[in-house]
């Protein structure tokens, strides 16, 4: 009988062998694909001053942080939620000195307070990398490049990209299509929404056309070259073009130009990816400025737990038996060199049981 004490919180759950082994298999394969590239791992920590966590970053909120106060300096600690404002403070801070462009990678978990209202978890593993020091079409390409790569090592299949401009109304509302700076945001939402008649309602009729260039890119990029906005566009849409060609057919590509859902803190380009057979987006990324050092940056992030139910079982691992009074260093020796052992407590083990494939014998492995 389960007490009520061991119930685990909502949005909260175990992961038990089965899974722990797919999660971490598939973090240790996407990891190397990014130290492939020159991507360097941090381990910030678990816990951080709040108004660093949320200072980094605009968009980032408070109100999704774990927050207690440091009984050493008396001050308001938080849980992260996210892991990229860590790495902006890293690089502002202790790697400020190091050369440019910074390449930096991570995973840990994040926790928040309240779930997302398509997913229900408050706790996952994220990973991603991010480019520190340089704003370009180039370096966006590489990080769209690195976040594909790491899905497919990972063993995901049908990868698809979806482009995005999060700057694009305030691109445009400074000059080509005015706008009062209490209508911004009334403009954003209704774009984000794709609602025709409130963007009208909001003072943003000039802003209609971008809501159907949406959709594979060729054909949406078409639409947005259309849009006269006195050139404002033009450059934006080169950027999308350079990354879409250092991509090619690695993935499938879609712009929707005006969404802003989870790019509260990108600037010009913010891209999601998608894998087949996972429910929702895998994850995120784009360009962004770091606050306080206000240096360049490019990153992505994933998530892995919800690659589960598309991730096969790694290929299964010979287990060695050992009996009751086997030599230690024969024992030592095997692992050395690969063996995953189990060793005999009593008399009463099983090998079987246990899951072993194969028994010591003497001085040599034996199948079981």
């Amino acid at each position: 009988m389960t007490d009520t004490d061991d119930l685990l919180p909502i949005g909260l759950e175990d992961r038990l062998p089965a899974e722990a082994r797919k999660v971490s298999h598939a973090m240790r394969a996407a990891l190397q694909a990014m130290d492939g590239h020159g991507y360097d791992r941090v381990r910030p920590p678990l816990i951080e001053f709040e108004r660093s966590l949320a200072g980094r970053m605009d968009g980032v909120s408070t109100r999704r942080l774990f927050r207690f106060v440091d009984p050493q300096s008396l001050r308001t600690l938080a849980l992260r939620s996210d892991m990229t404002p860590q790495l902006g403070r890293i690089a502002s801070t202790a790697l400020a000195d190091a050369p440019r462009p910074l390449r930096l990678c991570y995973a840990g978990e994040v926790a928040t307070i309240t779930a997302d209202q398509l997913d229900p978890a408050r706790q996952r593993l994220q990973m991603g990398a991010e480019l520190i020091g340089v704003d370009t079409a180039g370096a966006a390409s590489e990080i769209v490049m690195l976040a594909v790569e790491a899905v497919e090592a990972t063993g995901a299949g049908g990868i698809s990209v979806d482009f995005t401009l999060p700057d694009l109304v305030d691109v445009l509302a400074a000059k080509a299509f005015p706008l009062e700076p209490d209508q911004i945001d009334k403009v954003r939402r209704e774009l984000d929404t794709k609602d025709a008649g409130g963007l009208v309602a909001a003072g943003g009729e000039a802003y209609l056309p971008l809501i159907h260039a949406a959709g594979p890119l060729p054909e949406a990029l078409e639409k947005l070259r259309a849009i006269d906005a006195g050139g404002a566009l033009a450059s934006r849409i080169e950027g999308l073009e350079t990354i879409a060609a250092r991509l090619g057919n690695r993935a499938r590509i879609t712009l929707d130009p005006t969404e802003r859902h989870g790019f509260e803190y990108q600037s010009w380009f913010g891209f999601t990816l998608y894998a087949e057979g996972v429910r929702g987006a895998l994850g995120r990324g784009g360009t962004y400025w770091i606050k306080g050092s206000e240096e360049a940056a490019t990153g992505f992030s994933l998530y892995l737990d919800a690659l589960l139910p598309t991730l096969a079982d790694p290929a299964p691992q010979d287990t060695l038996y050992l009996p009751l009074g086997h030599d230690e260093n024969v024992a030592a020796r095997l692992r050395a060199i690969g063996w995953r052992t189990v060793a005999a407590l009593s008399d009463a083990d099983d090998a079987g049981a246990l899951g072993c494939t194969h028994r010591l014998d003497g001085s040599e492995p034996k199948p079981r």
